[in-house]
């Protein structure tokens, strides 16, 4: 595996996603799928005037620049719970990557504890940053203890999308659920809907904040930082239009489950292991 280090976890600190702009998106995607294998010669021939066209985002130039085609790729993401051992790595690599700021979290661990109790009991401290005190089965009264990460689950029917007023939620066509920092007023409409609690409000940009899968990381054939940092290999992203790729495979063939399929939100995150205390 390859080590891990604010170097190689964040090439470029990730901060092109604040900046992301709806129509700067749908923008560059509309110019990748007309231009297809032709915008790598585009880029090269006029690269000045590309840059102006999309110099509303700091990551659309990159995509075009690379041939990036948003439309030929479908993205999911598996976490396998038998794997997981609660060292905090994904949150802190997250932390690293986004800027996410303290006492707020794109993605999170919680820590689930059975015992003689009707309930598992739940804790998740500092958001699993820093790991978690140890807890032996048999020891306290606890039968069985196991870890949950947690983040976006980027769903197909997202509620977030659906209740904004401004337009600011959307979904980008690879299935990535965004926000765009100069449409949202930070009414927190989103906030509330989300039934994952996976939506917080920035407090230094007063706007919403969540996971975004590393958008500026994926869309160059990069993993999420998560998924970079974990060393058990709980995280797996994936391209489900890829025929060869595991995830695909994993979705297709293995046993899997949601958080709250009741829902009907058709969340893009998948558990392999799913306790039916989890929730």
């Amino acid at each position: 595996m390859e080590p891990i280090n604010e170097k190689s976890v964040n090439p470029e600190r990730g901060a092109g996603m604040k900046d992301i702009s709806r129509r700067g998106f749908l923008r560059a995607a509309m110019g990748v799928s007309v231009l297809g294998v032709l915008s790598s010669v585009l880029g090269a021939l006029v690269p000045g005037k590309v840059k102006q066209a999309l110099a509303s985002t700091k990551v659309q130039p990159e995509l075009v620049r690379t041939g990036y085609n948003p439309y030929e790729h479908y993205y999911s993401y598996i976490i396998n719970l038998h794997k997981c051992i609660g060292c905090g790595s994904c949150v802190r690599a997250c932390k690293m990557e986004n800027d996410v700021p303290t006492g707020f979290y794109r993605t999170w661990v919680e820590r689930y504890q059975k015992g003689e109790e009707e309930h598992a009991r739940i804790d998740s401290p500092d958001g699993g940053l820093y790991g978690f005190p140890a807890t032996t089965a048999g020891v306290e009264g606890v039968s069985k203890a196991y870890f949950v990460p947690k983040m976006c689950n980027h769903c197909e029917e997202t509620p977030c999308v659906q209740v904004c007023p401004f337009g600011a939620s959307y979904k980008t066509p690879e299935g990535i659920i965004l926000v765009d920092g100069d449409r949202c007023m930070g009414c927190s409409y989103c906030v509330q809907a989300c039934p994952y609690a996976s939506r917080f409000i920035n407090p230094l940009t007063h706007t919403a904040d969540k996971c975004t899968w590393c958008y500026h990381r994926t869309s160059k054939g990069l993993k999420p930082a998560c998924v970079h940092a974990c060393p058990t290999g709980t995280r797996l992203f994936g391209d489900i239009k890829d025929p060869y790729d595991p995830v695909r495979h994993i979705i297709e063939e293995e046993r899997i489950g949601v958080l709250q399929p009741q829902l009907l939100t058709k969340p893009k995150c998948y558990y392999i292991g799913l306790d039916k205390e989890v929730r």
